[in-house]
C-alpha cells in the first residue's frame, strides 16, 4: 500500500505542474485551452529526444518548457490574430502538434529512454524510484509555484489578472489585453510542456498518445483542488491548492484501481468526477435562491396576517 501511496504522490506532483498551467488559462484568464493535450505530448517528445541525442537532461526538461510555450504560441496566435475562438484554437492547435510530434520522434509514434540518464538517475541509484521523484517532483513544484507567486504579484502580473477578470475595463485602464492573453496561453503551455518532459522522463518512454484525456485530468485535478480549500484564501493558496489537488487525485485514483476498477474505466470515472463537481455549484446556487425566495414568501404572508 505505501508503494502505491508514494508512487501516486509522485505522479501527482508531476501532474501538478500541468495543473498549473490549465490554472493560468481556465482560471486567471477564464479561457478553456485544449491546447493542453498537444503540448504535454509536445514537452515529453522533446524531453525525449533531446536526451536520446546526448543532451543533459536538465537541459532536456528546460527544452520541453520551451517546446511547450511554442505550441502555446501557436494558440495565441490563431486566438489573437485570426479572431478564431479560444475553443476552436485549442482544438487547432491539438490536432496540429500531432504530426508534429510524430515528425519530432522521426515518424516514429514512441520514443524509449531505457538504459538512459534522466533528471531522476542520480537520486534513484541512492533511494527508491518514487522516493527521488517526489524530491525532485516537490523541489520543481515549489519552484514554479515561488516563481508563479511572484510573477502574478508584479505589475504584468496583475495586469494578466485584470485580463482575465474583465478584459473590457483592463482596455479602458491602458492594459494591452492581447499581450496579456499571448502571455498567458505562453506561460500556461510551458508549464505544460515542463510536466510532459518531467512524465516522459518518469515512465521512461514518450507517446504520441500520452496526452488524451490530460485535460480532463488536470480539471479534475484543478476541482478538487478548490473544493478542499472550497476557493478561499489568497494566491499563494490557490496555487498550492492545485498541487495538493493534483496529489489527492492521484490517491484517489489509485484507491479505486486498488478497489478492482479495471482501468480502462478511469477516464469514464474522471469524465463523471469532472461533469459532477461543475454542475454541483450550479444547483447549490439554484436550492439557496429558491431557499431565500421561500423565505421572503414566508415573511411577506406572516407581515399581512
Amino acid at each position: 500500500m505505501s508503494s502505491i501511496l508514494l508512487g501516486a504522490a509522485a505522479l501527482g506532483l508531476i501532474w501538478s505542474i500541468t495543473t498549473l498551467g490549465v490554472f493560468m488559462t481556465y482560471r486567471v484568464l477564464d479561457i478553456a485551452d485544449l491546447t493542453v493535450e498537444g503540448s504535454i505530448v509536445f514537452g515529453a517528445v522533446t524531453a525525449a529526444v533531446a536526451i536520446q541525442a546526448g543532451i543533459h537532461p536538465v537541459w532536456a526538461t528546460l527544452l520541453a518548457f520551451v517546446a511547450g510555450m511554442t505550441a502555446g504560441l501557436g494558440t495565441a496566435f490563431l486566438h489573437i490574430a485570426m479572431k478564431i475562438p479560444s475553443l476552436l484554437a485549442g482544438i487547432l492547435s491539438m490536432i496540429a502538434l500531432y504530426s508534429i510530434n510524430i515528425r519530432v520522434m522521426g515518424g516514429s509514434s514512441n520514443v524509449s529512454l531505457l538504459r538512459l540518464s534522466t533528471v531522476f538517475s542520480r537520486l534513484t541509484e541512492k533511494m527508491p524510484k518514487n522516493t527521488a521523484v517526489i524530491l525532485v517532483g516537490g523541489l520543481v513544484v515549489i519552484l514554479v509555484v515561488g516563481l508563479l507567486y511572484w510573477f502574478l504579484g508584479t505589475e504584468i502580473g496583475s495586469a494578466l489578472r485584470a485580463t482575465g477578470f474583465n478584459a473590457q475595463m483592463a482596455r479602458a485602464q491602458g492594459i494591452n489585453t492581447r499581450l496579456m492573453t499571448l502571455m498567458g496561453y505562453v506561460l500556461a503551455n510551458g508549464l505544460v510542456g515542463l510536466s510532459g518532459g518531467l512524465l516522459s522522463q518518469y515512465m521512461g518512454f514518450a507517446d504520441v498518445q500520452m496526452g488524451t484525456g490530460s485535460i480532463v485530468i488536470a480539471l479534475a485535478s484543478l476541482i478538487v483542488g478548490e473544493v478542499i480549500f472550497a476557493r478561499k484564501g489568497g494566491l499563494l493558496l490557490s496555487l498550492f491548492s492545485m498541487v495538493l489537488g493534483s496529489v489527492v487525485y492521484r490517491f484517489i485514483i489509485a484507491m479505486v484501481l486498488e478497489a478492482g476498477m479495471p482501468a480502462s474505466d478511469l477516464k469514464l470515472f474522471t469524465a463523471i468526477t469532472v461533469a459532477l463537481a461543475l454542475w454541483l455549484p450550479h444547483v447549490k446556487t439554484k436550492w439557496s435562491g429558491r431557499r431565500k425566495n421561500n423565505a421572503t414568501t414566508e415573511g411577506r404572508c406572516e407581515s399581512v396576517e
